[in-house]
């Protein structure tokens, strides 16, 4: 029975379904898009062989939510076919808000059997739905500070549709879901390729990652590679958009394609992008704020940007400006050999809304 219950696991902060010999591709299934990214080794770095972003309809992905599976599946069978990949195995992740995560404390050395029981009587008491209507997971993150008789353990759970749409949109495009992770999660594994980078590799500092989303922006701040913090605010780039097809008159297709393509009247950048920008760069001073006010910290060391909107030029230093900290753009592909199938200057474009694709790549690569 609790076997069960534990058939279908979530990758957590290591890597529970596939192992190094696995070849996967990192499959990001966002509100605008369907972004994958397939990465090799080459000796201790990594080198990505292709990648690829295929739009979905603005209905397909709302809230987190799978709400036309048929357009996901089209897209992802799209994408697939259009990156040349020959792997079919995909690491999927949920939204951060669709997984209640909570740590708990056990006995240390329990056998797998009680570990299970412990988890799902902690479960019962966390989790507000029945436990046969979710998927649950759970990983030891090791020995509790100070202690040598009790670990830390991290249980998580999401609904078993969540889970269940997302394995369907896959299994229909011909592909297979191994692995299933958190964007939370794999956000933060990216990030380990981003943070050897900063003084002292980032160790004991606040890093801000402020991912800029269709309709969601992303606040995850990180401390030793750990969340410390995580919050949702409904603003992105279809605000953009948004004022792109009142201020020129386009449908909302043709207000996307002109915002991604260009094309637009010569008074768009001071008309319509400035002044997008500087809604931006206030909602995450603000965001920032409410994150100082609600905890006990006082101080973010540096900030990186990801998601589509962070490409925009000049962006980070409008929101260092309004912040006063240092901002940067998240590009986990800036230290990676690039296969002959990449571009450089469109990888570079791209990667601050592939991190979470990048992610869930790397899964292959865990021990």
């Amino acid at each position: 029975m609790i076997k069960e219950k534990f058939k279908f696991r979530f990758a957590l902060l290591d890597n529970l379904l596939s192992s190094q010999s696995e070849v996967l591709l990192g499959a990001d299934i966002s509100s605008s898009s369907v972004k994958m990214v397939e990465l090799t080794s080459v000796g201790k770095l990594y080198r990505i062989e292709r990648y690829v972003i295929e739009p979905l309809p603005a209905d397909a992905v709302v809230d987190g939510n799978l709400a036309n599976l048929e357009a996901v599946t089209e897209a992802l069978k799209r994408g697939w076919k259009r990156m040349g990949a020959r792997v079919k195995n995909l690491a999927l992740a949920l939204p951060s808000t669709a997984v209640i995560t909570k740590k708990i404390i056990v006995t240390a050395g329990l056998r797998e059997d009680e570990l299970e029981m412990q988890v799902e009587t902690e479960a019962n008491q966390h989790i507000p739905f029945p436990l046969d209507e979710v998927n649950l997971d759970f990983q030891v993150l090791g020995p509790l500070a100070g202690s040598n008789e009790d670990v830390e353990v991290l249980i998580a759970a999401s609904r078993r549709e969540k889970v269940e749409d997302r394995i369907a949109a896959v299994e229909g495009a011909g592909l297979k879901a191994v692995v299933v992770d958190v964007e939370q999660f794999a956000t933060q594994t990216a990030f380990e390729l981003i943070d050897v980078h900063l003084p002292n590799q980032g160790k004991d500092q606040l890093i801000a990652v402020v991912d800029i989303g269709a309709a969601m922006t992303t606040i995850n701040v990180i401390r030793n590679r750990q969340s410390v913090y995580l919050r949702e605010q409904p603003f992105g780039g279809n605000a953009l958009t948004h004022d792109i097809r009142q201020h020129f008159g386009l449908s909302a297709d043709e207000a996307e394609v002109a915002k991604r393509n260009g094309g637009l009247p010569r008074n768009y950048e001071s008309d319509v992008l400035r002044p997008f920008m500087e809604s931006v760069a206030t909602e995450v001073a603000r965001a920032l704020q409410f994150f100082f006010t609600s905890t006990q910290f006082t101080q973010v060391h540096h900030l990186f940007l990801a998601g589509g909107c962070a490409a925009i030029p000049g962006l980070d230093v409008l929101v260092a400006e309004h912040t006063q900290i240092t901002t940067g753009i998240a590009n986990p592909f800036a230290n990676m050999a690039l296969s002959s199938k990449i571009r450089p200057r469109h990888l570079a474009s791209d990667a601050p809304s592939l991190v979470v694709a990048c992610g869930l790549a790397m899964r292959r690569f865990d021990s």
